[in-house]
């Protein structure tokens, strides 16, 4: 086994031991990215992830609060789009605005950057992202640093999906847990006031404006209340 083959050996295994300690989907985008950051030690690096049938910038090295998951790309659009069209990774070691695929974003200063590396990210043979790295000055990307960041894509596919189904399941329970809690508050009031469901519920939302509080904390208030009014009774 050669020393280069070992690194990257050791490389894989401490991503896997990364990605296995969390489980919200930005937090493994976060790792990911510092991983790969930490790799090339690179200037910038964006996650994509395929949302329908858009790709959408979900994490970067560097700050872009305004554009994280709201940047979209369609597929085949810009050198992203065409690495997520072909599956296949580009890389360009300088110039790489002057590529006949790319597409410059104004919100993206990074664009701007010499050198550009994209490689898609798979699950099961299929498009679940896109990792791009760029350099500010031209940098010549490796045959062995494309294999390691385009095997890094094929590694974080199936934790990005699993972390993907976790979030949207967790977020599935909180609103089921909202919607039951406003059910019961909305029926209290119903029977309390004698007003109608609509009424009942435009009264819990009124309120939460006017005390700048979340619909579930004023619901909840009030189930609160009915249940230590019957515990009294």
């Amino acid at each position: 086994m050669t020393t280069q083959t070992s690194k990257d050996m050791d490389f894989l295994h401490a991503i896997g031991s990364r990605l296995a300690t969390v489980d919200e989907l930005h937090d493994v985008l976060r790792q990911i990215v510092d991983f790969v950051s930490s790799v090339l030690r690179c200037d910038s690096c964006f996650v994509y992830i395929l949302q329908g049938k858009r790709l959408v910038l979900c994490a970067s090295k560097n700050p872009h609060a305004d554009i994280v998951d709201e940047l979209g790309i369609e597929l085949g659009e810009g050198l992203t789009g065409w690495v997520a069209e072909h599956l296949e990774p580009v890389a360009i070691p300088s110039k790489a605005l002057h590529d006949p695929r790319f597409k410059l974003f104004q919100s993206l200063p990074e664009d701007r950057f010499e050198a550009f590396l994209s490689v898609p990210i798979l699950c099961r043979g299929k498009l679940v992202g896109v990792i791009n790295v760029q350099h500010k000055q031209p940098y010549n990307y490796s045959t062995e640093e494309v294999r390691l960041i385009s095997t890094i894509g094929f590694l974080v596919g199936a934790e990005i999906e699993r972390a993907r189904l976790d979030t949207e399941n967790t977020k599935l329970a909180a609103q089921l847990q909202l919607n039951n809690i406003l059910d019961r508050a909305t029926k209290i009031l119903q029977k309390d006031l004698n007003v109608n469901e609509q009424y009942a519920y435009r009264m819990i939302q009124q309120e939460s404006r006017d005390r700048r509080t979340p619909m579930k904390e004023i619901a909840a208030a009030v189930v609160l209340s009915d249940d230590l009014r019957r515990k009294r009774a």
